[in-house]
């Protein structure tokens, strides 16, 4: 999928626990995972607020588009 969502990038700067986030975010720690994994289909907007007000970021922090075709294990 060409939108990668980096939210694992921003947990590590803010040292951060995958279920912290869940909880402060209002999602499961499993959706969490959907959203890591790429495997996620798409995201409500109110969720990607909630994502950034917790994160403190702005939604180009967490998300990325990747033309098809291009190694996304590079671009980490």
């Amino acid at each position: 999928m060409p939108i990668v969502v980096r939210i694992d990038v921003e947990l590590a700067r803010r040292k951060m626990s995958v279920g912290e986030f869940a909880e402060r975010v209002g999602i499961t720690p499993a959706n969490v995972a959907v959203l890591k994994n790429g495997r996620a289909k798409a995201v409500r907007l109110t969720t990607l607020d909630r994502m950034c007000e917790v994160l403190q970021c702005q939604p180009g922090d967490l998300l990325e588009w990747v033309p098809e075709g291009d190694d996304v294990g590079a671009r980490a």
